[in-house]
């Protein structure tokens, strides 16, 4: 009795024991079935969360530094030529090697800044400056009499530009004065390579003043406002119509390429140019963001000219100036 009465008291939770088992297992079941439903549903998490980074990591891509392939025909026995800029925003000197085709290649180039503008020089330190311009083109193997000074249609505008005209005259140079319609003309001899010329313009965007140019025949250009208009209290909205109004008379056929110059475009392509690259073309202009406001005006200008002709390739030449242009027209 006592063997049975053991067996009745353990055969209910043996039985309780045994009913559990499938039951725990299926819970176990369930529970890693539910690790497994939750680690896929964090890998398509994590699979929708790059197929939505794709188009980000597309969209950056198409941000990189465009390339532009040409290379321009060295000179063959040429000669050395030198020019000084006299520009709205101070002094800019090159040396250029020059053959009778035309042809030609940088040798230096200067970038100065002439405190004339900003009343901090007088004559004498014109005249110091100049002749450190001077002098470094005759050690580059420059003649005297390859030595030529162009004041800009900008700098003209500039009531200061007097007293450097006025040294130079005393040095015994000649002073060569340039309109804006001229400017235009000689940045286009320097900067539209021929076999640019049925499908592509060109812009230099100065301080004083803005010069559009192609070919139609012969050279077609025109000027509007430079990227320190706002020191004519011109607002940025007249300046981009009125920039665009003129751009629109860009033929269309010649809107493929633009070939652009000038102190604010050099100041664009610093930002992606790639080594020492001689073309870099430049980003669109609402890439730019810059508290300087003569960037900011000049990137103004640049939007009215891109909105106007639907252009999207915007070259920028690293060794060229209208006043190379000035050297090429000589005789």
């Amino acid at each position: 009795m006592e063997e049975k009465s053991t067996w009745a008291r353990l055969r209910w939770p043996i039985k309780a024991i045994i009913i559990a088992i499938p039951i725990i297992g299926l819970g176990y079941w369930a529970f890693e079935s539910g690790k497994i439903d939750a680690i896929s549903t964090e890998g398509s998490k994590k699979d929708s969360t790059e197929q939505v980074s794709s188009p980000t990591s597309s969209s950056a891509k198409s941000d990189e530094a465009r390339s532009f392939n040409y290379t321009p025909e060295k000179p063959v026995n040429g000669e050395y030529k030198g020019v000084v800029e006299v520009g709205a925003s101070g002094f800019n000197s090159f040396v250029v090697n020059i053959d009778k085709e035309k042809r030609w290649e940088i040798i230096s180039k200067d970038f100065g800044k002439s405190f004339v503008y900003e009343g901090l020089a007088n004559t004498a330190d014109i005249r110091t400056g100049l002749k450190d311009y001077i002098g470094a083109m005759f050690d580059k193997g420059v003649k005297s009499k390859n030595i030529h000074f162009v004041i800009s249609s900008g700098a003209q505008k500039e009531p200061k530009t007097t007293a450097i005209v006025s040294e130079l005259k005393k040095m015994g140079f000649v002073v060569n004065l340039v309109t804006a319609e001229q400017e235009g003309k000689l940045a286009l001899k320097c900067v539209l390579p021929a076999s640019y010329y049925d499908n592509s313009f060109v812009v230099d965007i100065g301080s004083g003043n803005t010069k559009i140019s192609w070919m139609d025949g012969d050279i077609k250009s025109f000027e509007a406002p430079g990227a320190k208009y706002y020191e004519k209290n011109l607002k940025d909205d007249v300046v981009y119509n009125d920039v665009k109004s003129l751009s629109s008379k860009i033929p269309s056929g010649k809107r493929e390429v633009c070939f652009i110059i000038g102190g604010v475009p050099f100041e664009l392509a610093k930002q992606t140019r790639s080594g020492e690259e001689r073309f870099t073309v430049l980003n669109d202009p609402g890439k730019y963001n810059t508290d300087k406001i003569k960037i900011k005006s000049g990137v103004n200008i640049y939007k009215a000219i891109k909105d106007a002709t639907n252009c999207d390739t915007f070259v920028f030449d690293w060794d060229a100036n209208f006043t190379i242009g000035f050297l090429l027209s000589l005789k």
